[in-house]
């Protein structure tokens, strides 16, 4: 099995992920390769919390230019992790 500091690349701090937060829902950054399990293992371990549910998504690279030099981003895998109800992860709180 792999590394729980592997799993989870980030946190994604945006303003629909802080939004979510007031839900018990968080975002992470995973990485492309983990599933559903092996992230809510790694964010047990990592944040010491329970977690009752995963989502993950597929975030396509977009095509980018600049000038004539064109490319693409990087594209990633999101975790919408929620928690039990009553847990929270500090990082996501600002303290």
């Amino acid at each position: 099995m792999k590394d729980a500091y592997s799993i989870i690349k980030r946190p994604l701090i945006t303003e629909k992920s802080m939004n979510l937060t007031a839900q018990g829902k968080y975002a992470f950054e995973v990485d492309p390769d983990a599933n559903k399990i092996e992230i809510a293992r790694a964010v047990e371990e990592i944040f010491g919390v329970e977690v009752v549910k995963v989502n993950t998504i597929n975030v396509k690279p977009k095509r980018k230019r600049l000038g004539r030099f064109e490319g693409t981003t990087g594209g990633m895998k999101k975790a919408y992790v929620t928690l039990k109800p009553g847990q929270r992860i500090q990082i996501f709180e600002g303290a």
